[in-house]
């Protein structure tokens, strides 16, 4: 039904953030809500879609300042990376792993079919936590709008059946409908800085809007804001 968001497995919590500068402050609530339903342990993070190592140690120094948790670096930053098995046992320890904003095209290609995507399968299926934000974010959908040679390439597909904007302004949808339009996507979500939707067990989820849903690439955006579910 409209407004409720399908997403892969039954555990664990996948946030997905439309983006924000945390430097300044504008992910500050997201970031809490997430952060509430983490258990003890380091937050992991990748920097795999911006390859910027300065965006990894302003992170870490946010995440302590703001709410007293440890962040550790997981550098893949190329295929290779992704095969490693030191990175794949950084993504299991982490309490989380929060994928940083950056490049979609370099993101999906890095871990397409990678030793660390499955870990981050496996970290949603134990019960864990997996964060995106910004480009990051429309990586979980089933197809994403490439950056840099303006097609489309294959994504995870954590979303089935979806695909994701982020930074979403609802005056100026075209990319997402362009998306619609693609084989295989059956609706749309469009995420706008500072919005997210947090995806639980047992089909529960949180919204902190506005959110905007598309289930036609010709129909009109709905709306979901301050949502909360529980079906579980």
């Amino acid at each position: 039904m409209p407004g409720s968001i399908q997403r892969i497995g039954d555990q664990g919590w996948l946030a997905l953030l439309g983006g924000g500068e945390f430097s300044f402050g504008e992910t500050l609530d997201t970031d809490e809500r997430w952060i509430s339903k983490l258990d003890e342990g380091p937050i992991g993070f990748l920097p795999t879609a911006s390859g910027s190592t300065d965006y990894a140690a302003n992170f870490s120094l946010y995440l302590k300042e703001s709410f007293g948790r440890e962040a550790t670096l997981i550098p893949i930053y190329r295929a290779r990376d992704a095969r490693r098995q030191k990175n794949v046992e950084r993504i299991d320890q982490a309490a989380a792993v929060y994928i940083g904003g950056g490049v979609t095209d370099q993101l999906v290609q890095t871990l397409e079919d990678s030793a660390a995507l499955e870990a981050l399968g496996r970290k949603l299926a134990s019960g864990g936590l997996v964060v995106a934000i910004a480009g990051a974010t429309q990586a979980f959908g089933i197809l994403v709008r490439s950056l840099l040679g303006r097609n489309i390439l294959p994504g995870f597909g954590w979303l089935p059946g979806a695909v994701i904007e982020p930074n979403f302004d609802p005056g100026h949808d075209r990319r997402l409908r362009q998306l619609m339009e693609q084989e295989g996507v059956r609706w749309g979500l469009g995420l706008p800085a500072g919005s997210a939707v947090l995806l639980g067990p047992a089909g529960s989820q949180e919204i902190l809007g506005p959110v905007f849903e598309l289930e036609d690439s010709d129909g009109d955006l709905q709306i979901l804001e301050g949502q909360s579910t529980d079906e579980g």
